[in-house]
């Protein structure tokens, strides 16, 4: 049994140092997530400790009962509504939001004319290096009741101006709406990377049997790409309970709170605001808990088609 282990350790050994070069290259990746990923984890046991930042975590006192803030957070007039708002807004995003870099890769994959694509791609993918305050910036040009262009071309046409940005009808659009533009050639790229991939001979066999473009997008590229699909579906299904602090913290205002307040924007508020540490780490335990549920439970629906992320 010691002599297989020992086989086996320089078996690993050699495949190691066979593939250093790979191994270095991996290791930033590694210390990254360890560092900023893993050793915060530490941090969890705040959700069931009264903690008191004089004292530490270690000094803090255990909660009594151990499940305290969860209850309160259970409990709080605010929960029901953070869930709904934080629910509704993360399937709308993922709903509407995974077919349109599909359909622009696509488009990119058919276009014959390789400058035309290239700006296209460039185009579209530029948006997503934009920060969400200097995307405020446009759609307070665009949307402002009082001088944004969509209101100047209402109120021209003979209407009354519509305050988008402060309505509860309009801001879910919105918001929905911008990150589709902003994440739209950034998420068609991965799309793209995929059907580069797929054997030049399927479609030289389609086009023998007769298939146009359309038949080959459906029977070929599509069914191609599904395990793309479904790897991207599960990660997003994943983060439901993220509907996107940072665009809905610059974006929203008191009076469409109803609608767009949502469990990072009031754990930020509770928690570091009102210096309720143990509350905004319960909300986070919550959440993550939530998170694995739905990827476990989403990659073993998808076992059954035949696609999955292990």
């Amino acid at each position: 049994m010691t002599k297989q282990r020992e086989r086996r350790f320089k078996l690993l050994g050699k495949q190691v140092w066979a593939f250093r070069a790979f191994y270095l290259m991996l290791l930033p990746g590694v210390i990254y997530y360890i560092v900023f990923r893993y050793v915060p984890m530490y941090g969890v046991i705040i959700a069931f400790k009264d903690f008191n930042m004089m004292k530490g975590i270690v000094g803090s006192s255990w909660a009594d009962p151990w499940y305290k803030h969860f209850q309160i957070f259970f409990h709080s007039p605010y929960f029901s509504q953070l869930m709904i708002n934080t629910t509704v807004i993360s399937l709308y995003k993922l709903v509407f939001g995974m077919v349109p870099p599909i359909m622009m890769a696509l488009l990119l994959n058919e276009c014959r004319v390789r400058w035309f694509k290239t700006v296209i791609q460039t185009l579209t993918y530029m948006p997503h290096f934009l920060s969400w305050v200097i995307i405020y910036g446009i759609l307070i040009a665009l949307f402002s009741q009082n001088s944004g262009l969509v209101n100047r071309w209402l109120q021209e046409s003979g209407g009354s101006s519509i305050g988008f940005m402060t309505s509860v009808d309009y801001f879910r659009t919105i918001l929905v709406g911008s990150e589709i533009w902003k994440d739209l050639g950034w998420g068609a790229i991965i799309y793209l990377a995929a059907m580069t991939a797929i054997d030049p001979t399927l479609y030289e066999a389609a086009r023998v049997d007769g298939a146009g473009r359309l038949r080959m997008i459906w029977h070929i590229t599509l069914p191609s790409i599904r395990n793309v699909i479904v790897l991207l579906f599960i990660l997003k299904l994943g983060s439901i309970m993220d509907a996107g602090f940072d665009q809905i913290y610059i974006l929203y205002n008191i009076q469409v709170y109803q609608v767009a307040d949502i469990l990072d924007t009031w754990v930020f508020r509770t928690g570091l605001q009102q210096l309720n540490f143990s509350l905004g780490a319960a909300v986070g335990v919550f959440k993550s808990v939530i998170g694995m549920v739905l990827v476990l439970g989403s990659n073993h629906l998808s076992k059954k088609w035949g696609e999955g992320i292990w």
